[in-house]
């Protein structure tokens, strides 16, 4: 019985050093590292837009968060009924806040006032209607329209197809250059990719949404002829980036 537990853990240290000993083979074989990528532009087919509404009351807390709410809830509804939710989109709160506020004289904390905010994030497929939103949550109340986010729907989809041409690419280039120092390439030692985005998006529609946020409560913001705020998405770059190396011989 000794006899055979020792000759087991002989040919396991025998099996050991042999794999070892392929490792450090394989380890020690040459290869040709490649840096390729690929991009394409494409419209943004979804937009996020964040809107708040912020009240104040310079008594009552309650006071204050009562009209948040009422002013809140009118654009809530009237926001779900202009997306669509079986497509995926969706309005939700995404923060609410009630706090005090302070101000300071002669180094002498004072009270000032109660202030309320809630955010109301909105998810849309219909960027065309990003503007009438907008519009209509101001007229019932919104306060302020504080960030939009363009997005690709089939972002994934377009990544992958960008590695594929980045790996492409990369073969190409990992052929010429082994068959230029008279190798030839054998196999791949390692792969490494990733995807990013940047965005060209237009300044103005940020700063009309301001605008139409200031000008609210004016003659000039209830006008009927008043066209929707102008929004337009742009365009999205995506970027794939592919790092290659090939075994040579």
């Amino acid at each position: 019985m000794k006899k055979l537990l020792l000759a087991v853990a002989v040919l396991g240290l025998a099996a050991g050093l042999a794999a070892t000993s392929v490792n450090a083979a394989e380890d020690t074989r040459g290869y040709v590292t490649v840096a390729t990528s690929a991009n394409t532009e494409v419209s943004p087919d979804v937009v996020e837009i964040n809107i708040s509404v912020k009240t104040k009351d310079s008594k009552s807390l309650q006071k204050a968060t009562a009209e948040n709410k009422e002013i809140s809830d009118k654009v809530y509804n009237a926001i779900k009924g202009m997306i669509d939710t079986t497509k995926g989109d969706y309005v939700k709160t995404s923060d609410f806040n009630a706090t005090p506020v302070y101000r300071y004289t002669n180094s002498k904390q004072i009270f000032d006032r109660y202030e309320v905010s809630n955010s109301v994030i909105v998810k849309t497929k219909n960027i065309a209607q990003a503007g009438d939103i907008i519009d209509k949550a101001i007229s019932l109340g919104a306060t302020n329209v504080n960030d939009l986010v363009f997005s690709i729907s089939n972002y994934d989809n377009q990544c992958n197809d960008l590695i594929a041409v980045a790996a492409k690419k990369a073969r190409t280039r990992g052929d010429i250059m082994a068959k230029s120092a008279g190798s030839y390439i054998t196999g791949i030692k390692s792969m490494n990719a990733s995807c990013s985005t940047s965005q060209n998006r237009p300044v103005q529609y940020r700063l009309m949404a301001k605008n139409v946020a200031l000008s609210a409560g004016s003659a000039d913001a209830a006008a009927p002829e008043m066209s929707s705020t102008p929004i337009q998405g742009g365009i999205i770059k995506i970027y794939a980036n592919l790092n290659t190396s090939f075994f040579v011989k």
